[in-house]
This record gives structure tokens, sequence and C-alpha cells, in this order.
């Protein structure tokens, strides 16, 4: 399966029918470029990622990138357009029980009844909305455990956020030994839900969907977009040239003390 490196991750290089086709188990990351922000200064984060099958472009910015640097890949897929995908592909399949773990009291629950209505059967047939900082309460996070074991269920889908859900993921992925497939899906869970509306179609496929993201949030997520993010470009035209993390670590670091410091 081909490869494309941008910065210190590598992406599968597939389109979304080839994933489909080829997805049987595994652990499946969706990075954009927050994601990969995070992983220059987040080791537990990277180390998450050691775990995954499958990184998945989420990001118009990333295949963009891909191209300037040689390597295009092929799609973006992101977490709300490969799960409704992912679920109607599996329609029939009967093996196919799904978790869903994330979102707000109440609207894994609602998305759970809209997606089981669409399909037509039970595909998804248990889920829970933890509480605040869940990942922190080690008894919390047995309970979890045990709900997930208990279930049936073959495939979880952990929508918590980034580097949240992942970390989850890679902690006790070994603890559920009856989950073939691991989805870390963001805010997917909202979506199906209906309860968080997405971006216009066209603003997603031109990569401004940062921008309508960051228009509905702005004291969230302005110092992701606005200042975080932008070291990306530098990080990417240092790769562009072969200067990129071996050559300029102690610039990097110079960076993020700037950066930390906003």
């Amino acid at each position: 399966m081909k490869k494309v490196k941008i910065l210190n991750l590598e992406f599968d290089n597939l389109s979304k029918r080839e994933f489909l086709e080829n997805l049987q188990s595994g652990v499946v990351f969706t990075p954009n470029v927050d994601h990969l922000i995070k992983l220059e200064k987040d080791p537990e984060f990277l180390q998450a990622y050691s775990i995954s099958d499958y990184n998945l472009c989420d990001s118009k910015i990333l295949i963009y990138a891909s191209r300037f640097l040689g390597t295009p890949i092929k799609e973006k897929i992101s977490g709300s357009d490969i799960f409704p995908a992912f679920y109607n592909y599996h329609k029939k399949n009967e093996e196919i029980k799904i978790f869903l773990l994330g979102a707000g009291k109440g609207v894994a629950l609602t998305a759970q009844n809209k997606i089981n209505q669409k399909i037509g059967r039970n595909m998804v047939i248990a889920t829970y909305s933890p509480p605040f900082r869940f990942e922190h309460d080690v008894e919390q996070c047995q309970n979890i455990i045990d709900m997930i074991n208990n279930s049936g269920a073959t495939v979880l889908v952990i929508g918590v956020g980034a580097p949240k859900q992942e970390k989850w993921i890679y902690k006790y992925k070994d603890s559920l030994p009856f989950i073939k497939i691991f989805m870390a899906l963001g805010a997917t869970i909202d979506f199906e839900a209906d309860n968080v509306k997405r971006a216009p179609k066209w603003m997603s496929e031109v990569g401004l969907e940062w921008l309508f993201r960051l228009l509905r949030e702005p004291k969230r997520l302005w110092k992701r977009y606005l200042v975080d993010d932008v070291v990306f470009f530098l990080l990417l035209f240092r790769q562009k040239f072969n200067l990129f993390r071996k050559k300029d670590r102690k610039d990097d670091s110079r960076i993020w003390e700037i950066v930390d410091r906003l």
C-alpha cells in the first residue's frame, strides 16, 4: 500500500472505495493539519499513532500540501464522510455491529436511531456519551470497557476529539478483544445526530471548512487555526527543501516557545 509522508506522519494513499474494500480489521485515524501540529509537540499522541493501521487524509489543505511535495494524495477522506460510507457499504453485513462512544448526553442515542432507521436494521447496537474528563477516571474507563465488551459490538466508533480519542484507543485497545475495527472520528457522531451543522460542501471541497468552523466557534478555535496551524506551512516548506526536523530541531523549539506564549 502506497504511503505519502507529510512532516512526521505517513498517510495511506487510498480512495474511499479502496479503503472500504481493504478494511477488514484495524485502527483507523483521520489526521488533519491540527493533528500534524499536535504530533510535533505531544509524544503521547505520537505514540498513539504508532498503532494506527490506516491514516486517512481528513483535510483539503493536506491534499494541496501533498501536491506541493510532489506526492499527491488521491482523495480527502474525512471521518464524517467515511462513516456513512462505511455503514452503507456494510448494510447487509450482519457481522458489523457498532458501538458509538462520544458526543453530549443523548446525542449518540439520537445518532443510533437515525443510522438504524436509514440502514433498516440495528447495526448500531449500543451507545454511551461519557462525562467530561472521563479519560482521567480509571473506574469510568473500566465501566466503558465493560459496556463495550458486553454489547456484542465488533466496531467501535469514538468521537471525543483529538488527541483524546486516539490516546484512549491506544491505552485500552487490548482490553477490547471483540472489537475488530476501531475508528476515531471526531465530531462524526454529532453530525449523524444532526446536532452540529457541517460546512457547506463547496467550502469543504476548496479547503475552507476550517473557516466555517472558526466563524461558528471563534473563541475556542482562533488559536488553533490562526496561530498553531500557521506553523504547519513553515514546516512544510522545510520538508520540501529537505530542511525539516533533523537540521532545525533547535529552531523548531524556539518556534513552539513563541507559539505557546500566544
